[in-house]
């Protein structure tokens, strides 16, 4: 119960942050770039409705054809995201509407509308949601065709933008071709810096207390390999392992405080699963 409320919790919440960073910092300076919220800015300015009731509109057809294509597991998984996002927007132009952006900074600005929804997106893709729009139409192509799906989004996100800088002005639309350029750097930068771990090679003369500690006091595991000193010629064990930042500063004091001798490695990996590791 508790790990299903966390993972609930983070879908409102990263979900919420991506609606905030869209509403007032891309939809009040009509930067264009990013699939549905982008065109959602171009219907916007033509007065046919609002750019969160366009987006709310779209993505509720997107569901409902998600729903018949790729059945109820999708719908479980994305369904919720995408209506939030699509409700919140909505409800921020009734509670909170906006003639003009918050500041006249559109550098400032520009920063925020990439990376306020990078984040919230990150923090869907890594935990394996996402927040629906053209990401149901890349699943619903990837399930029936080989079409290069991810060509095929950069090109519809280009012509957006493009058509941004004729509707709204050639600055606005530079400004979203540089955020068009920043936002999947940031969204990948994202999901690195989310699954980061500290990778350990511990040269010692005695592992069996360093492994212990590893096992019963940091819930993890380790490998040990034997091995030799280049120029002492002593027999040595090698202890392989990767933890998270806390566990690593952890592991690393207690090193420090009952094998001085001891010579640590630590570099950066990737995701720890389970009690072992594994880079990916």
């Amino acid at each position: 119960m508790k790990d299903k409320f966390k993972y609930f919790l983070l879908l409102t919440l990263s979900t919420l942050v991506m609606a905030i960073g869209t509403y007032f910092f891309k939809f009040a300076n009509n930067f264009t770039f990013g699939g549905i919220t982008g065109l959602a800015v171009l219907v916007a300015r033509s007065g046919v409705m609002s750019a969160g009731d366009f987006n709310f509109v779209m993505n509720m057809i997107l569901l409902i054809i998600g729903l018949i294509v790729l059945g109820k597991k999708f719908a479980a998984k994305t369904a919720y995201c995408s209506i939030l996002l699509s409700v919140a927007l909505s409800a921020l132009e009734r509670i909170y509407p906006m003639s003009h952006p918050l500041t006249d900074q559109p550098m400032l600005e520009l920063c925020y509308a990439i990376a306020l929804p990078a984040l919230g997106s990150a923090v869907l893709f890594n935990i394996g949601s996402s927040s629906g729009g053209t990401d149901i139409i890349a699943m619903i192509l990837k399930k029936y065709s080989s079409f290069d799906i991810g060509r095929a989004l950069i090109a519809t996100d280009v012509l957006i933008t493009v058509a941004g800088c004729f509707v709204f002005g050639i600055k606005t639309g530079l400004y979203s071709f540089l955020g068009l350029a920043i936002r999947s750097f940031m969204i990948d930068t994202f999901i690195e810096s989310f699954n980061l771990s500290k990778y350990f090679n511990v040269v010692c003369d005695n592992p069996d207390p360093i492994c212990d500690y590893i096992v019963n006091t940091l819930d993890r595991s380790a490998t040990v390999c034997d091995a030799q000193g280049a120029f002492s010629g002593k027999d040595k064990y090698i202890i392989f392992t990767a933890l998270n930042r806390i566990q690593a500063v952890k592991l690393r004091n207690y090193i420090k405080a009952n094998q001085p001798e001891a010579f640590i490695l630590i570099s950066n990996t990737s995701e720890i699963i389970g009690k072992g590791f594994h880079s990916i």
